[in-house]
């Protein structure tokens, strides 16, 4: 049972069991599903003990140069550094003085949602593109009612949304628009950079994204009131008087979290670079592999590929997607199934299920079929190629996997959801 694997070496042939069936597996400890990318001790640890010493540990110094660099990178006139993503997202939301229902799509993280809902916002939930992933803008304008005041969309793995016709339709209804990017410093639309888009895009800078500040988040904005109510909102609302004039959080972010976000900015380009290079390997390897698909990346787009996730169609590749994330964890390949339960499943949600609008078919199909695999600056080519290996083998062996499954009770048989549900994935390479 052979099968070749394309790799810079040449071809290689794959024969040997998987570890699920009890072949050896292809790596002797975990690869891990990301890694952060940042700069060593070496390069910040005499600025952190400058900080420690100096007393100043939030909103000092270093966070007012992040502010300044990466107004500067994104080519944007307002950045505001928060203490996470999702602070900033609440704190828009209310900066903005929002009434009513907000548009969003349900495969996202929840903490997109979550904002919605903190401030006591009606969350609409919508479907996507089933080749891109993102908000899909006819299903937005089909949701609007009088009430809708906004609408969120979500860079998806750092894939940008629909720019052109978002920002359409937003000034042809006189709404606000709002741009999840916590996936996305370093991502284009056009020649634009994600930051540059709608009323508000917010960042995250968590060790996982492709700028890393430990934790933390930056919002970029339009407006310079706006800006300035966030600026205020991140310190409970108090514009330094210990007046609030208005119910604000402490969202401030930490200057060795600036410090070190500030460090890695410096390298940012050559991240996303490497990052698109592992993906292409990735797409290079797999793509004879009947039975998986690919996120589709417009071209006139660059993404940051801040995960890469594989479409599994289940009577083509021979193994359903949890079927497969098992066998790869078997060959110690850590995977995540995102966004697995999307948010309108999700228990917290479930008092809006009654209410919603209009059925998710696309958004559902992803979240059962949609497996991302490791993918971090630091990936050696030996990794990717094991990766790739391992997968080639699990598809090789499916029909045993499959059997074995069964055969131990604790399987099903191989149902194709896609097929099931009407929808056709373009099969993209």
């Amino acid at each position: 049972m052979n099968s070749p694997l394309a790799t810079d070496q040449g071809v290689q042939m794959i024969h040997d069991m998987p570890a699920i069936l009890g072949g050896e597996p292809i790596f002797d400890k975990e690869i891990p599903l990301a890694r952060p990318t940042t700069v060593g001790f070496d390069v910040v640890g005499a600025e952190i003990a400058d900080v420690l010493a100096s007393g100043l540990m939030t909103n000092s110094t270093h966070v007012a140069s992040l502010e300044r660099l990466a107004a500067e990178y994104l080519e944007v006139d307002e950045v505001v550094a928060v203490s996470c993503c999702t602070s900033g997202l609440m704190l828009v939301l209310r900066a903005l003085d929002l009434r009513g229902e907000v548009i969003l799509p349900s495969f996202t993280f929840a903490a997109t949602a979550h904002a919605v809902v903190w401030n006591r916002l009606e969350p609409v939930f919508v479907d996507c593109d089933p080749e891109t992933y993102t908000i899909d803008p006819a299903c937005v304008a089909a949701a609007m009612t009088p009430e809708t005041s906004a609408i969120i969309a979500t860079y998806i793995f750092g894939n940008p949304p629909d720019m052109t016709a978002l920002e359409d339709i937003a000034r042809d209804r006189g709404l606000r628009l709002i741009f999840d990017a916590a996936h996305a410093f370093g991502s284009y639309y056009g020649d634009r950079h994600a930051g540059t888009f709608g009323d508000a895009e917010v960042f995250s800078l968590s060790p996982t994204k492709p700028l890393v500040a430990g934790e933390g988040g930056l919002v970029s904005l339009r407006s310079g009131e706006v800006a300035r109510r966030v600026r205020m909102g991140r310190d409970y609302g108090n514009p330094g008087d210990y007046n609030c004039r208005f119910v604000g959080l402490n969202a401030r972010m930490q200057e060795i979290s600036a410090l070190l976000a500030r460090r890695n900015l410096e390298q940012i380009e050559g991240t996303v670079r490497r990052r698109g290079e592992i993906a292409l390997r990735y797409r290079r390897a797999l793509a004879s592999i009947p039975g998986i698909c690919f996120q589709h990346i417009p071209e006139y787009c660059r993404t940051t590929y801040k995960d890469f996730s594989l479409f599994i169609q289940p009577c083509e590749f021979g193994i359903d997607r949890d079927t497969l994330a098992e066998a790869l964890g078997r060959e110690n390949v850590s995977t995540r199934k995102y966004f697995c339960p999307p948010v309108h499943l999700q228990d917290a949600y479930a008092g809006w299920r009654a209410t919603q609008r209009s059925p998710l078919p696309v958004t559902e199909l992803l979240s059962e079929s949609l497996l991302s695999i490791p993918l971090y600056t630091a990936m050696r080519d030996e990794e990717i190629d094991g990766i790739c290996r391992a997968i080639w083998r699990i598809h090789l062996y499916g029909a045993e996997i499959e059997i074995a499954r069964q055969e131990e009770g604790s399987g099903q048989d191989v149902v194709d959801v896609s097929a099931a549900q009407g929808i056709t994935p373009v099969r993209r390479k």
